[in-house]
């Protein structure tokens, strides 16, 4: 059984900048690239993918902008440099004929709302380079929301947070809610009209790491829309390893596993359904994955744990791709009206 997958999330962009300067080069030598070549993507059957276009949070201003355009320009040579393997898409339409002719279709999403530099302008430029979601916050409060890692300034949302919560609806650019604070995850819920995601939480019931998603929240899910795409980072998946963390990081760090996420994958399921359940690694995101789960070819060591737990292939294939892909189709309408208008009008 084949179960394919759109993951919600990679930081292959920002392991280039950090690690090659950005070279493309080598992309299918585990040496080069160790969580992600193109022989792993076919492995792990990847037939989506959100590439992160992420910014650190200490580069601010023009910087960020400037930043987030070199990240939007790894990937698109990431994507041209591996034709046989990638194509680059905007649409859910052109992610099917992606999927079609057996390449990853390759997106992209901006991690943090200070890489738009308070520019509705500037968020716009980003959706119609293919950036198809934003997460609101990464770890740091910012000028306008809350993120769920450092102290709150705003109460949740700003009101310009708000109008960019609501400008997002308006172009088809996905919510992203994963690194805000529970009040922006409430607030935002309270706004948007359209589905949101997280593209790479996990269930603070299970592991209260303040990254993943509180039940009261998630709860509300289904009524949205929404998906929450359970991620692979120890801390956010494994209690013990969570503690461990925050004790300072002594002696052998707790082993986190395939069980383990799927134990996060049950949680959801069971809590708020199937139909609002996802996958987004974050890999090459952190240094260590899960024992089982060490790069992106390894996918389907999770589809194997959960259908031994009596997951239905229906169920499988929504969790690794379908879901995910409703979300974008979701939002269609919206982004295509805004590629069709951003050209010649005020958009």
């Amino acid at each position: 059984m084949t179960i394919d997958v759109f993951d919600g999330h990679n930081d292959l962009a920002w392991y280039l900048r950090e690690e090659r300067d950005y070279s493309v080069e080598g992309l299918n030598d585990p040496s080069v690239s160790p969580f992600t070549t193109m022989d792993q993507l076919r492995a792990g059957s990847v037939a989506a993918q959100y590439w992160s276009v992420y910014v650190h949070s200490s580069i601010t201003g023009a910087d960020a902008i400037k930043a987030t355009w070199e990240q939007i320009d790894a990937v698109q040579r990431v994507v041209t440099s591996y034709p046989a393997r990638l194509q680059f898409t905007r649409t859910a339409a052109e992610v099917v004929a992606a999927r079609e002719a057996g390449k990853v279709a390759s997106l992209m999403g901006v991690e943090g709302g200070q890489q738009i530099d308070e520019s509705l302008a500037v968020l716009r430029s980003y959706a119609r380079a293919g950036s198809r979601y934003m997460t609101l916050t990464w770890s740091t409060t910012h000028s306008w929301a809350d993120s769920a890692t450092d102290g709150p300034q705003h109460g949740g949302l700003s009101a310009f947070g708000r109008e960019v919560v609501a400008e997002m609806n308006r172009i088809g650019m996905i919510v992203d809610l994963s690194h805000v604070a529970p009040s922006v995850m409430h607030q935002s819920l309270d706004i948007s009209t359209l589905p949101v995601i997280f593209s790479h939480s996990c269930a603070f019931g299970l592991n209260p790491h303040p990254r993943n998603i509180p039940d009261d929240v998630l709860d509300r899910v289904p009524g949205n829309g929404g998906v929450a795409m359970m991620t692979f980072v120890p801390s956010f998946v494994s209690n013990a390893r969570r503690e461990w963390a925050e004790a300072g990081e002594n002696g052998t760090a707790p082993e986190v596993t395939v069980a383990d996420v799927a134990d996060h994958c049950d949680y959801v399921r069971d809590r708020i359904g199937i139909d609002h359940i996802g996958l987004g690694g974050d890999i090459c995101g952190v240094d260590e994955l899960p024992t089982g789960l060490g790069d992106a070819g390894q996918y389907p060591a999770l589809f194997s744990e959960l259908s031994s737990r009596g997951w239905s292939d229906s169920d499988l294939h929504k969790l690794g791709f379908d879901n995910a892909m409703r979300v974008l189709e979701a939002h269609e309408d919206a982004y295509t009206r805004f590629l069709g208008t951003s050209a010649g009008q005020s958009s």
